[in-house]
């Protein structure tokens, strides 16, 4: 079966953000659906995984709707949120500090935050590697980084599930309570990203070390966590 080519630069950034905005008022309600909840536990695992001071400036890039913004002020940071989506940030619940922006070009200062989140969205950067230097431009030497992002299980078994349950029951159940197209585009646009072992590589490249990836649930997501260099 023929499909669509995926879009492209400044052509993929207009259909994100315009497909994130049509979502943004059920998007927290699918994703719940889509991982059974499990999504919460993650985030709680990856803001611990900071390992940051109480209190520490941590920017949330590609908030969507705040998941991980209120996960951060839960274990007592001081979140902000950022998102190429107006209508993401606007549908968020207790968003206090909220900047719209494009990852790859953020509007803040140099070595500005102790640490950075972002969940799910790294396929989502039309510029992938300019959003990694702009997360380490923006991060203080020392600071860190949990990245967290889709996978696929490695086992026959979960993995034949996952493709049955990602690529077929997901865009079905987004079809009926969101937007049909954005969630036919969610498994597709996984062809976007690149290996871990590369995205390890571009990592470092930009400015961090110690860069740790870790399967998540035997491979139903994966994690990135690193550390900004001197």
């Amino acid at each position: 079966m023929n499909r669509t080519p995926l879009p492209q630069g400044e052509e993929k950034t207009r259909q994100v953000r315009a497909m994130f905005d049509a979502i943004a008022g059920r998007y927290e309600m699918v994703n719940k659906l889509m991982t059974f909840g499990l999504d919460a536990r993650w985030r709680r695992r990856a803001v611990a995984d900071l390992r940051l001071p109480p209190a520490s400036l941590v920017l949330d890039i590609a908030a969507g709707t705040g998941d991980f913004t209120r996960e951060l002020a839960r274990q007592g940071q001081r979140p902000v949120a950022t998102d190429l989506s107006y209508g993401m940030l606007h549908a968020g619940r207790s968003l206090k500090f909220r900047v719209q922006a494009d990852a790859s070009r953020l509007p803040f200062r140099d070595a500005g935050f102790d640490g950075i989140t972002c969940g799910y969205a790294l396929r989502n950067f039309t510029d992938l590697a300019a959003t990694f230097d702009e997360m380490a431009r923006v991060t203080r030497t020392g600071g860190r980084i949990s990245l967290l992002e889709v996978a696929e299980p490695r086992s026959g078994i979960l993995r034949a599930g996952f493709r049955i349950w990602f690529r077929r029951v997901v865009p079905f159940i987004g079809s009926i309570v969101s937007d049909r197209a954005a969630y036919h585009y969610l498994p597709e646009s996984t062809a976007y990203l690149p290996s871990s072992e590369q995205i390890v590589g571009m990592l470092n490249h930009s400015g961090f070390s110690a860069v740790n990836h870790r399967h998540v649930m035997g491979g139903l997501s994966q994690q990135f966590v690193a550390t900004r260099s001197a």
